[in-house]
């Protein structure tokens, strides 16, 4: 006979770990994108708080009044969602680069919808959006994450999380000079090729000026820099690794400013 007896604190203790898994599934890369049905997202949280609530040592949580839960609650909650955020936000750096690439082609007009976040996107920041969940995929950083989500309750117990603001803020003030860097490397052949035109342009218009270098221009801009785009997609898995590497020193430091 099968026994599903559990007592109160027990679930108190799921509660709180499905709090910061759910959270988690909502805000990172893959697991948290719009286009993922709910009803997914909601059974892998069950799901995985379920395993973890099996291999974790129950430590009683202590409080005095129903705020005082909320605010542990609350402390779960925002736990998981920095660790999500933090490979999210790494993920962005795709689209930053597809916003420069496109206003140097000339396709910054040019709108289409994100998959990830639902949201207008420029022409090349959806495709390095799409390259990168691919790669993010095939390379097996979605079992990584899962794999980071899972030791952060070794870590930083339920209700152990102490934030640590100073921490956090270097965190951020260091990867936002590397986000531009990284940003920079991805669009660099394109924003390199199209200065090299718009020289070429600029001297043409000189020694020609009865030619419309304008309406060349454009047409010449969009044509090399989507050929430029294709010719480095190559380099696309090297630019996805820096991407990574960079989400796991992130997530890392995250974590370490919440212990």
């Amino acid at each position: 006979m099968i026994d599903i007896t559990f007592s109160y604190a027990d679930l108190e203790f799921f509660l709180l770990i499905l709090v910061r898994v759910s959270c988690f599934v909502h805000a990172a890369p893959f697991f948290g994108m719009t286009n993922t049905p709910l009803r997914v997202k909601v059974a892998l949280s069950v799901f995985l708080s379920y395993l973890l609530f099996s291999c974790l040592d129950h430590n009683e949580v202590v409080y005095h009044s129903v705020a005082g839960y909320a605010v542990i609650v609350a402390k779960e909650a925002v736990t998981g969602l920095l660790i999500g955020w933090a490979a999210q936000i790494c993920m962005t750096i795709a689209a930053f680069a597809g916003n420069i690439a496109d206003m140097e082609v000339g396709l910054s007009m040019v709108s289409l919808m994100d998959p990830l976040t639902r949201q207008n996107a420029t022409f090349s920041g959806v495709f390095y959006q799409y390259m990168f969940s691919l790669f993010l995929i095939i390379t097996g950083m979605h079992r990584y994450l899962l794999q980071a989500l899972i030791d952060t309750f070794t870590l930083i117990p339920v209700n152990g999380a102490v934030f640590r603001m100073d921490s956090l803020l270097d965190s951020m003030v260091r990867f936002m000079s590397d986000y531009i860097v990284i940003g920079f490397r991805i669009c660099l052949p394109v924003f390199c090729v199209i200065l090299l035109l718009n020289c070429v342009l600029g001297i043409l218009a000189k020694v020609s000026p009865q030619m419309n270098m304008f309406a060349v221009g454009i047409q010449m801009k969009v044509l090399i820099g989507l050929s430029v785009m294709f010719l480095t997609v190559r380099m696309l898995p090297g630019a996805a690794d820096f991407v990574f590497q960079e989400m796991k020193v992130l997530i890392t430091e995250i974590v370490k400013g919440m212990i």
